[in-house]
């Protein structure tokens, strides 16, 4: 499999899920030397502004066009309306019919009218899509979404993504300190500015109640002014590796965000709060775009406010045994639903029932 990266890929995601699946060798085009067992082709990407992110970046990737088609079996790529995906369709529709890859794309995309396909060239990445073999949805949602938009249902497969049961795992002894922790991007639209406001009402009745914050974006003063108050009980992590979130998970009462939708995203489910329950922890969520498929009872989705934030948060923190009970539970239907090694395995009967159909 050939991936073409967007520029600010994240690591331990979908290209590390598909370099995991069986019987799979992925090259991957990208900026950043990724994760996994896999061959890395270092690329620049032209990107003359950086307006959008993520999905949305304005770039194209260098070199695609020096990698041999006959070399693989496959081209992927990340969400519909991304500049590279619309390179790969090019890529592949330039190859001889014989040795042309099959395409797959990934999606999280939970907007049925994302604003984004409106915008020239997004809009013809999207086109370009109705030619892929598989779309690889990551969430119910997505599917509901491109059938929305047109595309066919007999190329459309969802495998919920997976997290490593193994590092993400519970503490031996649950703590009973009361540790608030945030691991999400420090922006806006995941909510830390809520989430610290939120934390001042809860330390109105249990002074002790602290946070840790691990990520980093535009709001890192706000976390910083208030790390930098004793009062305020708030301590800064930083970015962490896999193994950094999970020891901060297991040193933590309770997992919270606050996210609030944007004008071309909302929360489409949200790996932290599937680390955080195989970690043992009970999640705290305002409601957000599809988030209840990551976050389901007893854990709780909540208005967007400080106040139900502040109130959900006192009522697992004040009460140890309700939070061993749901981490019992969150542990055991990440285990049976979320298990990387289990998911990227139907992944990759994903991409074999899409060949057999080509085959026959």
């Amino acid at each position: 499999m050939l991936w073409v990266s967007l520029p600010d890929q994240r690591p331990r995601r979908e290209l590390y899920w598909m370099s995991r699946m069986p019987g799979t060798h992925v090259t991957a085009l990208a900026r950043e030397e990724p994760v996994g067992d896999l061959t890395w082709v270092p690329s620049s990407y032209r990107r003359p502004i950086k307006r959008f992110i993520e999905a949305g970046a304005f770039a194209w990737v260098k070199g695609l066009d020096e990698q041999d088609p006959d070399s693989f079996d496959w081209v992927a790529s990340l969400e519909l309306c991304s500049l590279v995906t619309g390179q790969a369709s090019r890529w592949r529709r330039r190859a001889p019919a014989g040795r042309r890859p099959l395409q797959a794309v990934v999606t999280w995309e939970n907007l049925p009218n994302q604003p984004i396909y409106k915008v020239p060239p997004y809009r013809q990445a999207l086109e370009s899509c109705r030619s892929a073999d598989l779309l690889l949805c990551m969430v119910d949602a997505a599917r509901d979404h491109l059938l929305a938009n047109g595309f066919d249902d007999e190329r459309i497969r969802v495998v919920k993504p997976g997290v490593d049961t193994e590092i993400f795992s519970p503490a031996e002894t649950p703590t009973q300190d009361p540790v608030v922790a945030f691991i999400s991007p420090l922006a806006e639209n995941k909510g830390i500015d809520r989430v610290l406001e939120a934390m001042q009402i809860v330390q109105r009745t249990i002074p002790e109640a602290s946070l840790v914050v691990a990520g980093r974006g535009p709001l890192r003063d706000q976390v910083e002014e208030a790390a930098a108050d004793p009062r305020r009980r708030v301590r800064l992590a930083g970015s962490l590796d896999a193994h950094g979130v999970a020891d901060l998970l297991r040193g933590s009462a309770v997992f919270t965000t606050a996210p609030r939708p944007t004008w071309k995203w909302t929360e489409q489910l949200g790996l932290a709060y599937l680390e955080a329950q195989a970690c043992g922890l009970p999640v705290v969520t305002t409601r957000c775009g599809t988030n209840d498929e990551a976050v389901t009872a007893p854990n709780d989705l909540v208005d967007d406010s400080a106040q139900a934030l502040a109130e959900s948060l006192l009522g697992w923190l004040q009460d140890p045994a309700r939070r061993v009970e749901a981490g019992r539970a969150n542990r055991a239907r990440m285990v049976a639903e979320h298990d990387l090694a289990t998911q990227v395995t139907r992944m990759g009967a994903a991409f074999a029932s899409i060949e057999r159909i080509h085959a026959s």
